[in-house]
Formats: structure tokens, C-alpha cells, sequence
């Protein structure tokens, strides 16, 4: 589920002329507009990637299902984005949310979507082509500044009232009326306790009289009087002061865990099957026969045409955390953000994991390397138009288009020279060169195929295919918050996706045999 928030509104009540309504319309969520969703996913929505028709999304708040206030009556999709039109239920609550955005405190508008159809672009941007849209609400603060609630139509018949009670009426003061005086103030004080000092030597501090007549008198006196004072006067420390030292937070709170996943980005994902924990991918494994004439009124040749029954099972990746109610309410910032940002991370890793371990286990054919020349140009070249030309033999027509690397064998490739001790990929390269490769980025392309790095492969790993004949399903789910049932003031928040992996066809994949 992903969940975009709005902020910076603008709130325009209704003509107190116009018929009775209770209802919001505004821009949901703008078209080509990249942002950050509550997962720590980047997120874009295409044009026309939220239906205009079907079932109708709730109107709630702070995405939180239990607080529904109504419905989203009208979707149009438009240039700018998916214009919607909403009715607040005449409820307590509803009542509530109108006085909330006439007021303009409540100004925000946040959707919440499942995507269908999405990829990921080399930026790591989720695109989302179509999702099912379940549900709008009423937020304070999010992403898009694009969006935002254009008018709200609030007014709404008067009600019956009962007759107004009649003001109290208070005789007149007399004007020789006596007022009684005013009671004297009496401050209340506290006694403070005698300053107790540290003492040198039975020496006394003294008063503020006492140090002018020595300073006056002058000379060894005072000098000696002086230093009475020093060696009586206490040392204070921070260790004396904790009570006072502020504990200061600087900056945002800091996850150096990187959540990347390139396996995934490079082959792209597909939509999962919503029902059954088995789903079956077709392929054809016979083809048919096509051959010449053998002659007039001869037979030609017989064929058969066979399709394979592929089955995936779908797997369940997953976590979570019981988390204290105290926590989530007294932490600043707030630790239920920091703890989903880091989950979502630790999601999209493992998953990669998943589809790195299957990438390479599910490529059986392999192609031999001489690891006593790897920092061989030559070496490398053979090894890649050897494999691609078997890539081209064996899948029938296909040739590679990226070479799977773990970061050991980048740092290998990187570093190959020419005869003449010259990089074979410089990062500004000549146009006699065989790529570009920089240490401060994985992207980039060696022999015309792009690099795929991934630190989820194991050491040595390195491999040459096309993405077509390796296929990764997903349907994220994200995170959702349970209420503990152990009588605790405490909620498990759990993070959560479907993943399966299917190496549809081993054949456009080789890598490499190191001997």
C-alpha cells in the first residue's frame, strides 16, 4: 500500500447562497510528480494511473480506516492530475472535520493506493502505470505541494433550537453604595536557607564589606586575604550541573543502510496473482517443424507444438517490532517513522538477496575463465564473445545486454589497461573505448553491456544474459500496525510483500567457470 501525503492548502468555504453541502473538491495526487511515500519509496504517478470509474475510495483520516468520514463521490482525470470531489458524512466526526477545514487546521489531502502496474526507473523511482485506489484522507502535512483541497462547501440547513433562555438581569448598584475595599495583598515567601560554602582552613567567606576594607587596606593584606578566598571558593563541574545541560538532537536522525536493490531495477518486476499461494507461467518448450517441399503431392513435414506448465510459489518476506505506545508518543522525532523508513529498507535488501541467489543458481550453463589472467583485456574479451555467441546459438536468436557482477569482479573489470598501462574504461573515454566505469558509480557499460553490481552476489560471482529470460513477481504490502493482545499499552507494527523469482529460460544466461 502506498501512502502519499499533501500539505499547503488552501480552504474556500461555501456561498451562504448555494444549497446545503458537505463536501471537499480538490487535485488527490499530480501526474509526473516524483515523491517520497511513507515506505521511503520514491513515487511517481503517470497519467491516468488512478480509474475514474468503479468502486468509490472512502474518505477518511490519517489513513487509518476505523476514522471514516465519508466518501469520494467524483473522480476526473485531468492534464494536471486526478481531480476528486468528496461528501463528509453528517456525523459527530464529520462534523468535526468540517469545522477542522473551514478553519484550515485540517488542510491537507493523502491517498492511499495498491499499485497493479509499476516499474522502477535507474534512479530507483517507482512509476506507477495503474493501482487500485482505496481510500482518501484528511491529513495535516505530506509530500505533494501540488495538491491540495481547492473548496469546501460547508454550509448546511440551520437546526431547530430551543428557545433561548432569557439573560439573567442583575439589579443596579446604588450610586451611594459602599464597595467594599480591596484585601490587602500579602506576598507569600519562603525562607531561604543560609549559603553553605566550602571551607579552606576554618576560613570564612567573606561579606561584601569585609572584601572592601581588605581591598582598601591593599598590599600583602589583601593579597594574602585573596588567596584565602580562592582556596575556599568550590571547583563546580558539569558533573555538579546534569540537571541543567541540554541534551541537543543535531539533524535528522542518521541510517546509513541502504536499501538497493539491482538485480530487481535491471530485470524489472511484474504484477503477482492476488489469489492462490501457486501461480502457473506458460512457456513453449516444443516448437513446430516448418521445412521444404519433398515433392508434388508428397506429405509435408509433421510437427507438434508442446507448452510447459511453469508453477511459482509465491513467498512471504516480512517483520516486526513491538513498539511501545509511551515510544511512539513521547520520541521526537517520532521513532514509528524512523521504524518503517528502516524496515522498507531492510525489505528491499533481502529481496534483492532473493533475486541475486536466484539469478545465479538458476543459470546453469557457464563458460570458462582463466582467473590467472583476469587482469587480462584479452581474457575478458574472449570470455564475452565466447558466451554471447553461445547465448545467440543456444536461445535461438538472443544475444546479452548486461553483465552481473559482484563487487569484487567490477573492481577487476574497472582496472584493465591497454598495452600501454591506459584504462580500458575511462570515465571522459576516447571514442576507441570499450566503456566507461567510474569507482564512484556502479552504472555504467563495459564491451556495450550494461554493469549490474550488486553486493547480494556472492564473491566472485560474474555472469552474462538477458533480463527477458528471467522473471521477478512482487506485490508489496507494506507496513500495517496490530494492536497487542497481551493487555500491553503496545502495537506490533509489521512490514510485509509477496516475492517469487522464475528462471523462464536458462539459455540467454552464462557465467563464468573461473579455473
Amino acid at each position: 500500500m502506498i501512502r502519499l501525503h499533501v500539505a499547503d492548502l488552501t480552504i474556500d468555504a461555501a456561498a451562504p447562497d448555494q444549497p446545503p453541502s458537505r463536501s471537499i473538491t480538490g487535485l488527490a495526487v499530480p501526474w509526473n510528480v516524483a515523491r517520497t511515500d511513507s515506505m521511503g519509496t520514491r513515487v511517481l504517478f503517470e497519467k491516468g494511473s488512478l480509474p475514474e470509474e468503479g468502486r468509490a475510495p472512502k474518505l477518511i483520516e490519517s489513513h487509518d480506516l476505523t476514522q471514516i468520514r465519508g466518501l469520494v463521490t467524483e473522480r476526473v482525470s485531468t492534464d494536471q492530475g486526478m481531480m476528486f470531489t468528496a461528501r463528509i458524512a453528517a456525523t459527530r466526526a464529520g462534523d468535526d472535520a468540517m469545522e477542522l477545514l473551514k478553519m484550515g487546521a485540517l488542510d491537507a489531502v493523502s491517498v492511499g493506493v495498491e499499485p497493479v502496474d509499476y516499474t522502477f526507473d535507474k534512479d530507483g523511482v517507482m512509476r506507477v502505470r495503474s493501482a487500485v485506489w482505496h481510500e482518501l484522507s484528511l491529513v495535516t502535512l505530506g509530500a505533494f505541494e501540488e495538491a491540495r483541497v481547492y473548496s469546501v462547501a460547508a454550509s448546511a440547513p440551520e437546526e431547530e433550537t430551543e428557545a433561548d433562555e432569557p439573560e439573567p438581569q442583575y439589579p443596579e448598584p446604588e450610586e451611594d453604595s459602599a464597595m467594599p475595599e480591596s484585601p490587602e495583598l500579602i506576598e507569600a515567601t519562603t525562607p531561604i536557607p543560609p549559603v553553605q560554602y566550602a571551607t579552606a582552613k576554618k576560613f570564612s567567606m567573606p561579606s561584601a564589606a569585609e572584601y572592601v576594607s581588605k581591598f582598601l587596606v591593599g598590599g600583602s593584606e589583601f593579597a594574602e586575604f585573596n588567596a584565602q578566598i580562592k582556596a575556599a571558593a568550590p571547583d563546580v563541574t558539569t558533573a555538579d550541573t546534569p540537571g541543567i545541560l541540554p541534551e541537543p538532537i543535531v539533524g535528522a536522525t542518521y541510517n546509513g543502510f541502504r536499501g538497493l536493490r539491482p538485480v530487481i531495477d535491471a530485470i524489472g518486476t511484474k504484477a503477482m496473482p492476488g489469489g492462490g499461494k501457486v501461480f502457473r507461467r506458460p512457456k513453449v518448450t516444443t516448437h513446430t517443424t516448418i521445412g521444404a517441399s519433398n515433392g508434388e503431392n508428397v506429405a509435408l513435414d509433421s510437427g507438434t507444438f508442446v507448452i510447459s506448465d511453469n508453477q511459482v510459489t509465491k513467498a512471504v518476506f516480512g517483520g516486526y517490532v513491538q513498539l511501545s505506545e509511551e515510544d511512539m508518543d513521547w520520541t521526537d522525532p517520532a521513532v514509528l517513522g524512523l521504524l518503517i523508513d528502516d524496515m522498507a529498507r531492510i525489505y528491499a535488501n533481502q529481496t534483492d538477496d532473493q533475486a541475486a541467489d536466484a539469478l545465479i543458481t538458476g543459470t546453469t550453463n557457464t563458460n570458462n575463465f582463466t582467473v590467472a589472467n583476469i587482469a587480462d583485456p584479452t581474457e575478458w574479451v574472449t570470455w564475452i564473445y565466447t558466451a554471447a555467441s553461445d547465448i545467440l546459438t543456444d536461445s535461438t536468436g538472443w544475444l546479452p545486454t548486461h553483465l552481473f557482477l559482484a563487487p569484487d569482479r567490477w573492481a577487476d573489470l574497472g582496472q584493465l589497461e591497454d598495452g600501454q598501462g591506459r584504462p580500458l574504461f575511462p570515465q571522459v573515454g576516447p571514442m576507441n573505448a570499450y566503456g566507461n566505469l567510474a569507482p564512484g558509480s556502479t552504472a555504467g557499460n563495459a564491451f556495450g553491456l550494461q554493469i549490474v553490481v550488486d553486493r547480494n552476489f556472492a564473491a566472485g560471482t560474474l555472469a552474462i544474459g538477458h533480463p527477458d529470460g528471467f522473471e521477478i513477481y512482487e506485490q508489496p504490502k507494506g507496513a500495517i500496525s496490530v494492536e497487542a493482545a497481551d493487555g500491553s499499552l503496545s502495537r506490533f507494527i509489521k512490514f510485509r510483500g509477496y516475492f517469487a523469482t522464475l528462471m523462464i529460460d536458462s539459455t540467454k544466461f552464462i557465467k563464468a567457470a573461473f579455473v
